[in-house]
């Protein structure tokens, strides 16, 4: 007991930042990639035996077709952390006697997040991480060999032989002329190789394909399983020594092995999908606004210092015709600290307060009830719902990387709409404001155009109790010249005081949201139109 005691108060002194990485935050939005398709089966050297027929024909059967690597683009992965950086396809089955060709292997589906944009590296780029081809391999593993040793060596690559017939083998006719074969296509190989590097692969998987055949597809036409989009091709399986029959060589006791799968260098960074993008300084509650929208919902990390936020979060709005959302009902609750509330509900369950509490299936649902319009319950009257991302805080610089830099600027590019949030309690929220428009456009331009709204977050730390008329004038005052600022250096945007925290004011905000998203859903419908004409 004593050491659990001393375990709890040691890990209470540390740091809340320190902690916040310690609570297994793996979020990952770039990684570079090494893929290789497999390798195809070896052929087989073998002769038909039966009973009265001991010297039987060549049967040695080819092997199978390396397995290919598919990528699988998937609405249920939010971060890359689950892609393996070196990936290695399955290979295809050696060749067997009485002509069994050998299986080949199973194609790899790697499943990625929706959003990824998959690039091939060049040459030079590639050339950072130490990747080699299987040519340049090759040539480095045999370049202190001496000529003799070299030649057996590319040959004991290559080639399968019969027991005890190798230096019988390499000393015949047949045998050079088939190798002359191999050498030949082995070249053309490396040529198609370097006309594909002409064209690298690129890839931005922001749709999943459907694959369901129409209503009125024609019968027995079933199902394909659908696996995504090619990376790498498996190599071909060898060939069997019956390939290498002719009427001047009636017995061939050697075959080929197989190739080995393509091989590339990939860089795969996902680009945040959401609707709504929060743009903010650090520390400017953009997290506890993403939990009173959706009614605590979605799990941000909410405390009292900068950078709480280390990865993207995205959070789904829920809103009904009548403009009611699926926090509305938390007008006036609380959503402090994470970790209070936390301690809180612990505290509340070992006391028992939740022991005679209803089940989500006994709740009674319906308009009449009062358990409609809350928790799973929203279903009943939901009729339109969006996404919202909180995202890192951004600093001054961001855009030379400077901080969580290039990290927090990535899941940026995909949202349809951006909305500014400011901490309207600090000295100059509008400094604020001109910082990250500043930055958004250093990173990519036009960026800041999409900005749609600005929300002037902690209005209730202005004002005091509403009792003394000089703070409230004071609070005016300063609401007032930052929407000054924003006609001025921004445009005609909204600027909607709010309090996340008390949740108050934020069903205008999510009105306001809605209709952007709307129009940029329609607008996104229309260029789609455009280009299919």
């Amino acid at each position: 007991m004593e050491a659990q005691a001393r375990r709890k108060s040691h890990c209470n002194t540390q740091s809340p930042l320190l902690n916040s990485f310690t609570q297994g935050q793996s979020f990952l939005d770039h990684l570079i990639v090494h893929v290789r398709a497999g390798k195809g089966g070896d052929g087989c050297v073998a002769f038909h035996r039966e009973l009265y027929k001991p010297f039987g024909p060549p049967s040695g059967g080819n092997g199978g077709r390396g397995g290919d690597v598919y990528f699988l683009p998937t609405h249920h992965l939010t971060t890359l952390s689950s892609v393996p950086p070196r990936i290695r396809g399955n290979p295809g089955s050696h060749g067997q006697g009485t002509w069994q060709g050998g299986r080949n292997g199973t194609p790899l589906v790697v499943k990625i997040p929706l959003g990824t944009v998959v690039r091939e590296l060049t040459k030079e780029e590639a050339a950072k991480y130490n990747f080699k081809d299987e040519w340049e391999a090759e040539e480095e593993a045999l370049a202190d060999l001496s000529p003799e040793d070299r030649l057996d060596r590319l040959r004991a690559k290559r080639w399968v032989h019969y027991p005890r017939y190798q230096d019988d083998n390499v000393h015949r006719a047949e045998f050079k002329q088939a190798e002359r074969v191999l050498w030949k296509e082995e070249r053309a190989r490396r040529i198609e190789r370097r006309r594909r590097a002409l064209n690298p692969l690129y890839l931005d998987l922001d749709t999943v394909e459907d694959t369901t055949l129409p209503d009125d597809s024609p019968l027995g036409l079933g199902n394909r399983e659908y696996l995504g989009y090619l990376i790498a091709s498996g190599g071909t399986g060898g060939l069997g020594n019956p390939n290498f029959l002719a009427t001047n060589h009636r017995s061939p006791k050697f075959a080929t092995r197989g190739h080995e799968g393509e091989l590339v260098t990939l860089s795969l960074e996902l680009k945040i999908l959401a609707d709504i993008g929060l743009v903010g300084m650090p520390n400017a509650g953009k997290s506890t606004l993403l939990r009173a929208l959706t009614g605590g919902r979605a799990k941000s990390e909410i405390a009292s210092y900068a950078f709480t936020t280390l990865n993207p979060v995205v959070g789904v709005i829920r809103v009904a015709n009548d403009g009611v959302f699926e926090g509305w009902r938390g007008e006036g609750m609380v959503h402090d600290e994470t970790r209070i509330e936390e301690e809180r509900h612990l505290e509340l369950m070992e006391q028992g307060a939740f022991a005679d509490s209803l089940t989500r299936n006994q709740r009674p649902t319906g308009p009449d009830n009062d358990t409609a319009h809350s928790g799973h319950d929203f279903d009943l009257i939901e009729e339109f719902r969006f996404t919202i991302a909180d995202n890192p805080g951004l600093i001054s610089r961001a855009s030379e990387d400077i901080g969580l830099g290039h990290s927090f600027l990535r899941s940026m590019e995909r949202s349809l709409a951006l909305v500014y949030v400011v901490d309207l309690s600090g000295p100059a929220p509008w400094d604020d404001l001109r910082v990250l428009r500043d930055e958004l456009e250093a990173y990519q331009h036009g960026t800041s155009a999409r900005a749609r709204m600005v929300i002037a977050n902690k209005a209730d730390l202005l004002g005091g109790d509403g009792q003394d008329p000089q703070l409230v004038e004071n609070a005016r005052q300063k609401l007032q010249k930052l929407v000054e600022f924003v006609e001025d250096e921004l445009g005609p945007l909204d600027v909607v005081p709010v309090s996340a925290k008390f949740s108050n004011n934020l069903t205008k905000v999510v009105g306001s949201m809605r209709r952007f998203v709307e129009d940029a859903r329609r607008e996104l419908k229309k260029s789609h139109e455009s280009k299919n004409e």
